[in-house]
């Protein structure tokens, strides 16, 4: 009785055909995130999480358990101030080694090299970062099928980066990102 159990619990991870071999493909999806605070002379203020998005192409070179996955992720991120909205577009090159835990599940992290496009501010001037190439780190966990993938992540930026406002004295932004990524990716 305990092997027909055993057998009937283990038929469905054994039968689901997790994405092996070397891929490509297109992803996309959805980002809560902030950016640093807003820094003035009078007040230090966290922007409050908004939701984002993401979009772009990665790769798999599969080797066994062990995996590497590059992106090229198109990424905009928004946070809300008392002043204005900090909206930041941005090219998301992360760099992820992955290992399969269990048929589809799987674990990865890796570092995350990000150039800024624009920054937008409302109708504040913002000078450009102190960095538009800055680098940040992500970790996550993914179930991978034959043709498609889900994986939910978190990213941090890892080095400081503001930038001053025109016009507002004493005032900078930085613009460091933090958010939680939920990704649909499709093998070609």
């Amino acid at each position: 009785m305990h092997k027909i159990f055993f057998i009937l619990l283990f038929i469905p991870i054994i039968t689901i055909s997790a994405q092996t071999g070397n891929a490509f493909g297109i992803k996309g999806g959805l980002n809560y995130n902030s950016n640093g605070d807003y820094i003035n002379e009078l007040q230090i203020e966290n922007g409050s999480k908004n939701i984002g998005f993401h979009i772009g192409v990665f790769g798999k070179l599969d080797a066994g358990p062990i995996y590497l996955r590059p992106e090229l992720i198109y990424t905009r991120t928004s946070s809300e101030y008392w002043v204005e909205d900090l909206i930041i577009s941005k090219i998301d090159v992360p760099i992820l080694v992955g290992l399969d835990i269990l048929g589809p599940l799987s674990v990865f992290a890796g570092p995350d090299l990000q150039y800024i496009l624009s920054n937008d501010f409302g109708n504040i001037n913002i000078e450009d970062p102190e960095n538009e190439f800055t680098i940040g780190a992500q970790f996550g966990v993914g179930l991978n099928f034959e043709q498609f993938g889900i994986d939910i992540r978190y990213e941090r930026g890892l080095s400081e980066n503001e930038a001053l406002l025109t016009g507002v004295p004493d005032s900078r932004v930085d613009t460091r990102p933090e958010q939680i990524i939920l990704s649909l990716s499709v093998k070609l």
